[in-house]
């Protein structure tokens, strides 16, 4: 059954809506999203769409954000899987190895399996979002960077992703065989084109250094010419 907003701590709203008030950015951390975490995450968009009059883009934002979220989610279980298997993620043919098993049995039911095993391993997913003056932004991070095989792969679904300019385009294409071929890059990029905006306001960054991986989209509220628009769409450090 959906959790509704009435059920939702009266606690966590009140923060919420003064977080939202004060402009400030507003995160939760998640390991396997489930219906509470989703109404959570409904309600913090609602608050932050409603106060800058624009909840026409509850559909971007939120989808935007499951989409990344689920994919986040798979790139820490992945994680796992390997520690599991005791692979080394950085061995090419090892890695390829550590693929197979985990595209054949992994799937989203098995998901809420994971949910314990991720919190005792330190991995989490990390949501933010935060309203500026002339722009939404939402963040979705994981407490690992990527590897390079990964950084490859990702670089040719953000080429990839611009062949399609609808979801039917890459169905048809694809068929079901939706895993791994890009399926959250190329949704948000979508999304962001159906309402208007620049494909590039989606971006990658991962730090070696810093232990992370951010996928970050952008919303303008206002005069898009003010916002630095780059080319390339994964930054890696």
């Amino acid at each position: 059954m959906e959790i509704t907003e009435e059920q939702l701590p009266e606690s966590f709203k009140n923060s919420v809506r003064d977080g939202v008030k004060h402009g400030k950015r507003i995160s939760m951390i998640t390991h396997v999203l489930g219906e509470n975490g989703e109404a959570r995450l409904k309600f913090i968009f609602t608050e932050i769409l409603e106060k800058v009059g624009r909840v026409d883009l509850m559909e971007l934002l939120y989808t935007s954000a499951k989409e990344l979220i689920v994919n986040s989610t798979k790139a820490a279980i992945k994680r796992m899987i390997f520690e599991e298997l005791h692979l080394n993620i950085d061995d090419e043919d090892q890695y390829e190895q550590g693929m197979k098993y985990f595209k054949s049995n992994l799937n989203d039911k098995k998901f809420p399996a994971y949910k314990q095993k991720m919190k005792e391993t330190g991995y989490f997913v990390k949501i933010s979002c935060q309203c500026h003056d002339d722009l939404i932004e939402l963040e979705i991070r994981n407490n690992f960077s990527l590897i390079k095989v990964e950084e490859n792969r990702i670089r040719e679904k953000f080429l990839n992703a611009k062949k399609y300019d609808n979801l039917f385009e890459f169905f048809m294409e694809h068929g079901d065989n939706t895993e791994g071929a890009g399926m959250g890059i190329t949704m948000v990029e979508i999304l962001l084109s159906q309402s208007g905006f620049d494909r590039r306001l989606f971006k990658m960054y991962s730090s070696h250094e810093a232990k992370e991986t951010v996928a970050r989209v952008q919303i303008p509220l206002g005069d898009i010419s003010k916002l630095k628009i780059e080319d390339e769409q994964l930054f890696t450090q």
